[in-house]
């Protein structure tokens, strides 16, 4: 596959954008053309070929936008190949085990037919936005747990598939 290849993000605190831009330039290195870019600002997707879906998750939810992303874009999302990630948890459990995808992130994933999809830690940090995020912090539990080495490991496999295609 030579096509386009949309990483599409909903984030509050932008580590989950940084995640969506780390994908997008390991699909880049891999050889195709992708792009990462906030799920609200996108109007259509008619001229990707694929497409990675990425959401923070806040108390076992997915992130408004990303939620709503795959809402208004549905019917195309089911006609592309589909990668979703969750980003959220704030220790280390998402670098230890598989973490299994929310139950609105697993609904999405058998109707649309998603190949793939993984939960990376989460980050937050001083500065965060928000009132539980600020209560968060305030208790000790804030932090970057990030994996970028798996979550590159996994954008090459996304590409891999792609390639193959």
């Amino acid at each position: 596959m030579t096509g386009k290849v949309l990483v599409a993000y909903g984030t509050t605190n932008g580590s989950t954008a940084q995640i969506a831009e780390a994908v997008a330039q390991v699909l880049c290195k891999e050889g195709l053309t992708a792009e990462a870019r906030p799920a609200p600002s996108m109007a259509g997707i008619e001229m990707y070929d694929a497409v990675v879906v990425g959401g923070a998750l806040y108390a076992g939810r997915r992130h408004k936008d990303a939620r709503g992303f795959v809402r208004r874009h549905r019917r195309a999302l089911g006609e592309r190949p589909l990668w979703f990630f969750s980003s959220g948890p704030l220790d280390a459990s998402a670098s230890e085990r598989n973490i299994p995808p929310v139950s609105g992130v697993r609904r999405a994933m058998e109707r649309l037919g998603v190949r793939e999809h993984v939960t990376f830690g989460g980050c937050l940090e001083e500065g965060a936005r928000g009132r539980a995020a600020r209560m968060i912090l305030r208790n000790g539990k804030g932090g970057d747990f990030r994996d970028y080495p798996a979550i590159e490991a996994w954008a090459q496999r996304v590409a891999k598939e792609l390639t193959a295609a």
